[in-house]
């Protein structure tokens, strides 16, 4: 079974993050930068249905060349081999974009892929819509918010878990899952792992690789942008209350006001 992992580059959480005050888009030199954790359990998810089937697991993302780090930690995970959708075009794409270009890159795939696995959503756009559209593009059945993901012959079921309860999904291959944050703990990569991943290897497509007019993505033609921006404010000093006999009346006015009782 070929699988095909979407995976993105982000922002570390812990860091602060900002917008390029030229165009509003995410400044993505300003802070470290990270495999996503979501897409991290996407790959795990893949390994697992790689160990139960056999078959191929390739991880494809879209981003700037810095993005061979993420590439990287997906491969010493256990990921065989890689495609980069890497161009200064791409800047500024939307979402709508973006599922379109991935879309017409994992034609490009070589082998084929029987399913394609993603995280639901990236903690820096999180829209949260990216596999579905790209399952949209491609014509193929769309399995969301997976907790747990099996295959059967030619068979996908998964285990949806939302607000609104458990529901057992299935359709037949190919087909797009996402996965949830809790549907696995992520294997972390070993020595060996990490000097295989070097040797593994990794096609980076430019636009014209894959087939994509520029016309098509970037920020000029993106259907979502930034409209405008102001830094977050810094916080300011508490209220400190003297306490001289009436402290607890002046900290139970401090919550009513508050509404906080």
């Amino acid at each position: 079974m070929n699988i095909v992992v979407l995976v993105k580059q982000v922002p570390d959480t812990y860091s602060e993050r900002k917008l390029n005050s030229s165009d509003g888009t995410l400044d993505r030199d300003a802070t470290d930068a990270v495999l996503d954790e979501i897409n991290e359990r996407a790959v795990e998810a893949a390994l697992q249905l790689k160990e139960a089937h056999d078959g191929e697991v390739t991880v494809l993302t879209m981003g700037p060349a810095r993005a061979t780090d993420a590439i990287r930690k997906a491969l010493s995970m256990g990921a065989d081999k890689a495609v980069h959708l890497s161009d200064e075009a791409l800047h500024g794409s939307c979402a709508v974009q973006t599922a379109k270009a991935l879309a017409t890159v994992l034609g490009t795939v070589e082998g084929g892929f029987d399913l394609v696995v993603a995280g639901n959503e990236a903690s820096d756009g999180r829209s949260a819509a990216v596999p579905a559209m790209v399952a949209d593009v491609l014509g193929l059945p769309a399995l969301t918010h997976a907790r747990e993901v099996t295959v059967d012959g030619s068979t996908v079921t998964v285990r949806r878990e939302t607000d609104d309860g458990v529901t057992h999904l299935s359709a037949e291959l190919p087909a797009v899952v996402s996965v949830g944050e809790k549907i696995n703990e992520p294997r972390y990569p070993s020595f060996k792992g990490i000097m295989a991943a070097k040797k593994k290897p990794v096609v980076t497509l430019s636009l014209a690789d894959a087939g994509i007019d520029p016309s098509e993505v970037g920020l000029a033609t993106a259907l979502s942008t930034v409209a405008s921006s102001q830094p977050k404010p810094p916080k300011s000093g508490g209220e400190k209350i003297e306490d001289e006999g009436d402290g607890g009346a002046k900290v139970a006015a401090f919550l009513v006001a508050q509404k906080l009782i």
